[in-house]
């Protein structure tokens, strides 16, 4: 079929704590699925927000299809998601209760070209915690460096 997609969402795994992940379903045109298979879109921004009892991806960019003529979408609207009733229910808990957001992690095509969203249940991080993940990484990278010296 085609290439499959696969964006993500970088500046979520260094400004929360992932605790859970689930796999959603979107609802998209057909002029939004043509834009994301050809790699357009963003998830750098967005969140899920519920409205009564669904889920709704806020925020999500998907450029305009430049090859269609009548029918175009809105490249920044609110599109819902799809999950199962249990899931939905734990994850308005989760908000509800502990406080916690969710966030979209990665929007990629399946094997069959449908357009999926991983979202994470997310706990933010504080300034001190962000501190830390940038130090290992830099150390991670130093050793990398001296590793590579040394082969």
């Amino acid at each position: 079929m085609q290439k499959t997609v696969n964006i993500l969402n970088k500046r979520a795994r260094f400004d929360y704590e992932i605790l859970d992940r689930y796999t959603a379903g979107i609802v998209l045109a057909g002029s939004e699925i043509k834009s994301i298979r050809l790699g357009k879109a963003s998830i750098a921004e967005s969140f899920c927000e519920f409205h009564e009892h669904e889920l709704f991806a806020i925020n999500t960019s998907i450029e305009e299809y430049a090859y269609s003529r009548s029918f175009t979408h809105l490249p920044k609207s609110e599109r819902k998601l799809l999950l199962n009733k249990k899931e939905l229910k734990s994850l308005l808990k989760s908000v509800q209760n502990q406080g916690l957001t969710i966030i979209p992690l990665r929007l990629f095509t399946n094997e069959k070209g449908m357009a999926k969203l991983e979202i994470g249940l997310c706990r933010g991080k504080k300034n001190y915690d962000k501190r830390e993940t940038m130090k290992e990484r830099d150390t991670k990278r130093d050793l990398d460096r001296i590793k590579k010296e040394f082969k």
